[in-house]
């Protein structure tokens, strides 16, 4: 076995890297874990054409980062090390107590389910909860799903996209899952059903600088998020800023799920602590400060197929929209990457001009944002019959429509936007994430083409409409994250 060499780079400069990607990147990098910076420096600086890592650090700190760069660094200093089921307590949880509760109530009314797998990775925890919801829906085509999955590192997204895992992904898995939900490939490899990868949604998102919650990147109105082994790359400082636009990304009464190690009544004191035997869960509920509530454990989940809960079918059906696969294909999770200070005081501006005299347009925005759908295109529509040429109308519209599960209606809306505002860019962005969410790569491709050049014919700084705050060249930069998250797939038929 080969011995591994230190690298034995200064402190004084690990130091000072440290530091740096703390500011920039978010990652926390103490003392006692510099071992493992000293390793994944080594990493990116061969991957950036650096023979020497100290040469490298010194480039890296003599200016702010480039998106590019955070997305290099991204990969070669966090972890990609999960499988199928993890952390099986929290999903036994889940399957036995948390989501049949979700599914009966829902299942009387709207007959949707959002859900946040933030810190995806290579895509084994959201496809895991798809399938888990696979198991508890009995006619799961007839409810709008969303899952969600994001991370920082674009080569887990695109592993993830593409669906294909080895053994190692399967390593405490019992053998029923694999045979029912992947398909066995050539290589030895598996790949996912088609109908399981198409349940999940992949975006980048940068949980310690980009703006959350939102209607524009879908991270509004959560139910459910899961965000495991991921909090402890934070400092204290930024873990707190986190987990509180975690808390408000979700609804009252929505479930955040963390790793075991992460548990901390510090850093969660804005939750209802629910102790589950094995585990403690977080709550947002109405009341402030911390409270923790016990709750007595049932029977084990994870015996095979046969113990899958249903949740029963509504009495009456409600009103159902068409089933919808991506539901962050409007503008993924970057879309909020410009800068997330000047996103927050675009936002606070914004709220200080309406004040008490809210239009339609802006009470149609505060329904969407905390999960009132219905209520939400009854004002959008109030907004519409009062300024129909207004492309920010229908922008909006088309937002919902997707939340909604309606695609092709937004779609359409959208066309409407470009119609009345041919230079929309984020418009054209929008309709090509539509696009891309239904497969149909080529004309997603045609509509960032037209993104990029909208955005190229205008200075990098300018502040785009109905963005919060996005500039053009950080959308510039966003769009080149989608295409290098693309995964690689068959040739298209022409059309």
């Amino acid at each position: 076995m080969a011995i591994e060499l230190p690298i034995a780079l200064p402190d004084s400069l690990l130091s000072r890297l440290a530091d740096f990607l703390a500011s920039q990147v978010g990652l926390h990098f103490p003392r006692e874990r510099w071992r493992d910076l000293e390793r994944g420096i080594a990493a990116a600086s061969r991957e950036s054409g650096y023979a020497q890592a100290e040469a490298y650090i010194h480039w890296l700190l003599a200016a702010p980062l480039t998106q590019t760069q955070i997305e290099s660094l991204a990969c070669q200093l966090t972890v990609g090390e999960t499988y199928f089921f993890r952390e099986r307590r929290s999903l036994e949880i889940l399957e036995q107590q948390i989501l049949p509760e979700l599914l009966r109530a829902r299942a009387q009314t709207e007959k949707h389910v959002r859900i946040w797998s933030a810190g995806c990775c290579s895509g084994e925890e959201p496809y895991s909860i798809a399938m888990l919801l696979d198991r508890l829906i009995p006619d799961v085509e007839k409810w709008n799903l969303t899952i969600l999955a994001t991370d920082i590192n674009p080569r887990f997204l695109r592993k993830a996209a593409q669906g294909v895992y080895g053994e190692w992904s399967f390593r405490d898995t019992p053998a029923w899952i694999r045979e029912r939900y992947f398909a066995g490939r050539e290589d030895g490899s598996y790949e996912i059903q088609p109908r399981i990868r198409r349940m999940v949604s992949f975006s980048y998102l940068n949980l310690a600088d980009d703006a959350y919650p939102s209607l524009v990147n879908n991270t509004n109105a959560m139910d459910l998020i899961l965000c495991r082994n991921v909090l402890m790359y934070f400092a204290q400082a930024r873990a707190t800023m986190v987990i509180d636009k975690l808390r408000r990304s979700l609804v009252d009464g929505g479930w955040l799920i963390t790793s075991p190690a992460e548990t901390s009544t510090v850093l969660f004191s804005a939750f209802t602590a629910v102790e589950f035997p094995g585990a403690i869960l977080y709550r947002r509920m109405a009341a402030s400060g911390l409270s923790t509530v016990a709750v007595r454990r049932q029977s084990p989940w994870y015996q095979g197929e046969a113990a899958a809960v249903h949740a029963p079918a509504p009495a009456a059906p409600a009103e159902t929209g068409a089933f919808s696969v991506v539901r962050s294909a409007l503008a993924p999770d970057m879309l909020h990457q410009a800068g997330g200070e000047q996103a927050r005081q675009a936002e606070d501006a914004d709220s200080r001009k309406h004040d008490d005299r809210e239009t339609p347009l802006r009470k149609a925005r505060t329904c969407a944002d905390e999960g009132r759908l219905a209520e939400a295109l009854e004002w959008c529509e109030k907004a519409i019959a009062a300024d129909k040429l207004n492309p920010a109308h229908y922008y909006l519209l088309a937002a919902i429509e997707q939340e909604r599960g309606q695609s092709e209606k937004a779609e359409h809306s959208l066309g409407r936007a470009l119609y009345l505002e041919p230079d929309f860019a984020l418009a054209h962005f929008a309709l090509g994430n539509l696009c891309l969410s239904a497969g149909r790569r080529r004309e997603a491709q045609r509509h960032f083409g037209n993104a990029l050049t909208l955005l190229r014919a205008c200075p990098a700084n300018t502040l785009l409409p109905e963005s919060d705050g996005l500039s053009a060249g950080r959308l510039l930069e966003i769009i080149a994250s989608v295409q290098a998250s693309m995964p690689r797939a068959h040739k298209e038929p022409a059309a």
